[in-house]
């Protein structure tokens, strides 16, 4: 009996480990991004608003976006080498002055973990 609980929790943690939080949708992710619009823009080659647009922020280095003026404290992260990727901008969209202290985002963070999610998936798809 022993000798097959070894494997089994094996297997189930690898299967926990590989199961999705929250399926990713995009296109309610765009509809979450309208909350973002008063600040951010998304389109390619367009400016930015009082945030950064954000086209393409998957795979950007914080505070890089040409042309934009950013927080001393956002230009710190861009220099400690924060690059804005799922796993990074999770955490910030959740509570940005928790990840980023100083940040004049004025956001106070996304609580939804679904609308999060979907977010994410928009913000990729347009990455």
């Amino acid at each position: 009996m022993i000798r097959y609980i070894a494997p089994f929790a094996s297997l189930m943690a690898l299967a926990l480990a590989a199961a999705p939080v929250a399926a990713q949708d995009a296109e309610a992710g765009q509809r979450a991004f309208n909350q973002c619009r008063a600040c951010h823009t998304i389109n390619e080659g367009a400016r930015s608003g009082v945030g950064p647009n954000l086209h393409g922020v998957i795979g950007r280095k914080a505070a890089s976006l040409e042309g934009f003026r950013y927080s001393k404290a956002m230009q710190d992260k861009g220099a400690e080498g924060l690059v804005w990727n799922e796993e990074s901008l999770n955490p910030y969209l959740r509570s940005p002055r928790e990840v980023v202290p100083g940040t004049t985002m004025s956001f106070p963070g996304l609580k939804d973990e679904k609308r999060l999610q979907d977010l994410l998936a928009y913000l990729k798809q347009q990455s």
